[in-house]
């Protein structure tokens, strides 16, 4: 075994696994047993090839025709252990990769939106798959080859010591060299694993920005552009495999030189220890049998050990998103929000995204139930920013919110977020049929009821026309359905939820006349009795708001209806002769 493997594993996270092996013991147990078992054979067989040398050199044909068939049952009850070996492994290793990528993956989905905008979807997604198949795939090789491969060396060196202890203790001198190398170029081995798991992710997530945005780039010609970047990119992760497999092959040249010079170097002792008459031929050809059943443990150790330090480094990255921990949470003992009314009131609230640069300055808002409240205001006024914070993506850094009197953050996110539908200025569709995507987040659901839903949303007639209707198959992020389609599935979407409170952020800007006249007809259906904040850079959208506010700075800067406002002469109307004018 490398040396300081115990206090390497110390220092992993290969400890952080131990939660999710536990489950799995029983199975990992059974393994083991067959290992025991499958172990044993193994100076059997040395044994075996002895005595088959001496009735070779007596001519005893009965006694080789014996052991020939108990070697050939030997093999088949070893094969079957070795079956049972390798099953329960597979199936151990496997349900703690599946059980530590749900974890992950559940762990992800909890954290706030802030994580989500720095971070690169791919890098989360190689995380996910890549690098938990290497965890996966290292717990299974530790059980199922590295652990017997250390107990088939504990008896086959055991069994070279009972037949000759000084030959075994010479042959055991070249050992502590043969762990030194290997550990040493195991650290290496982890070091250029980590460079190359990182350039592969960063790999990903190119390729996912680039895919995700492959319209922008042909319509910009940049297609030899991203092709450079990506050669770049995958020069550099080239690069850092070919240092990580350099190493390897290093390894294996410097570990194979060594083992056959202790080979040479045993068969100058064998034959000495036999002209001293201290060792028989017979022997000596078990031994050199025994010798030859260690090659395959040790190369396998080796190569495991290789295996175990990069598969450290996907470990570490796993459990480095696992740290992550959401700035958004839930107290203890949070209560689920009962049916509101809609009264929603802004108390004193102030949030930064960065602490040195304030977005919301003492806001004081309150909103009746029923009311429509429209936020304008330039780009970065803090629209949306306000209105993030209803349904609690960010907290607030000072001030509280209150829905019907209840403060937001001693209640359950679930249940909180289940009463405030959200319809965004770009509708994130997802594979899957539209009445899934209608129904998004309802395992079970009722057809009819997002039938209903898709009619007020003004999309029952197009989604009709579809042969497949609304079983028709809806490509990733919902490429097959125009602007104006998608915007009125996500309308159904907030309609099926059916919430008191509806936030419509920027829902019209980006279509062409009729499907705008489509869209809103269908927002002006479900905002009837609901308590909607609607943000809009078109003015002509929210003249019949019951009350526009405009923000400016970061705080409040005018507050009223669209003719109070205009009469006012201020901000509102100077944003409003500017977009009619223009």
């Amino acid at each position: 075994m490398p040396p300081n493997f115990l206090k390497s594993l110390n220092r992993s996270s290969y400890l952080k696994l131990l939660p999710y092996l536990r489950p799995q013991l029983p199975t990992i147990t059974k393994a083991l047993c067959c290992t025991i078992g499958f172990t044993v054979f193994w100076p059997i067989l040395a044994i075996l090839a002895g005595d088959i040398a001496e009735d070779i050199g007596s001519g005893n044909v009965q006694g080789i025709i014996n052991l020939a068939g108990k070697g050939a049952v030997i093999f088949l009850i070893r094969g079957a252990v070795q079956y049972g070996q390798d099953t329960f492994m597979a199936q151990a290793a496997l349900k703690i990769a599946l059980r530590l990528r749900v974890n992950v993956y559940a762990h992800l989905h909890k954290l706030s939106l802030n994580y989500f905008e720095a971070a690169k979807t791919g890098d989360l997604s190689y995380r996910l798959t890549e690098d938990v198949d290497r965890v996966g795939e290292v717990i299974n090789k530790i059980f199922h080859q590295f652990v017997p491969c250390i107990l088939q060396l504990i008896v086959v060196m055991g069994y070279m010591f009972w037949i000759n202890w000084q030959l075994t203790l010479a042959a055991l001198v070249v050992g502590p060299l043969m762990a030194i190398l290997i550990g040493t170029f195991g650290e290496k081995l982890l070091e250029f694993s980590r460079r190359s798991q990182s350039r592969t992710s960063n790999l990903s997530s190119m390729l996912t920005e680039v895919f995700s945005g492959i319209r922008l780039v042909q319509a910009f010609a940049a297609e030899d552009y991203e092709l450079n970047r990506f050669e770049l990119e995958a020069e550099q992760n080239r690069i850092a495999k070919f240092k990580a497999a350099r190493i390897k092959a290093l390894q294996f040249v410097v570990v194979g030189f060594l083992e056959a010079m202790s080979v040479i170097f045993l068969f100058f002792l064998g034959g000495w220890q036999i002209s001293q008459q201290n060792l028989t031929a017979a022997d000596f050809v078990a031994y050199i049998a025994a010798v030859a059943l260690l090659i395959d443990p040790i190369q396998i150790t080796t190569s495991n050990f290789n295996e175990f330090k990069e598969g450290e480094a996907s470990v570490d990255r796993v459990f480095e998103l696992m740290a992550v921990q959401p700035t958004v949470l839930e107290v203890p003992g949070a209560k689920a929000l009962p049916a509101v009314m809609g009264k929603v009131e802004y108390q004193g609230i102030s949030f930064a995204y960065d602490a040195d640069k304030p977005v919301l300055n003492n806001i004081d808002l309150t909103v009746e139930p029923g009311e429509m409240v429209a936020l304008v205001g330039a780009s970065g006024a803090g629209k949306t920013t306000l209105v993030n914070l209803l349904p609690r993506f960010y907290n607030p850094v000072v001030g509280k919110i209150l829905i019907d009197g209840i403060d937001t953050s001693g209640i359950t996110l679930k249940s909180l977020r289940q009463q405030i539908g959200i319809v965004p200025q770009e509708t994130v569709l997802f594979s899957g049929t539209i009445a899934q995507n209608i129904a998004f987040g309802l395992a079970d659901f009722d057809l009819a009821a997002v039938e209903v839903a898709a009619k007020i949303a003004n999309a029952h007639q197009f989604i009709s026309e579809f042969s497949q209707g609304y079983h028709t198959y809806v490509g990733e992020r919902g490429v097959n359905l125009s602007g104006g389609q998608r915007q009125r599935v996500a309308i159904a979407r907030a309609v099926l939820l059916n919430p008191r409170i509806l936030i419509l952020d920027e829902a019209t800007s980006a279509l062409d006349a009729e499907s705008e006249a489509l869209v809103q007809e269908a927002l002006e259906r479900i905002m009837q009795d609901r308590t909607v904040f609607v943000i809009a850079h078109r003015l002509a959208t929210i003249r019949r708001s019951d009350r526009i506010i405009v923000l400016e700075n970061g705080a409040i800067a005018e507050s009223g209806n669209h003719d109070e406002l205009i009469a006012k002469q201020g901000r509102y109307a100077q944003l409003h002769a500017q977009q009619f004018q223009a």
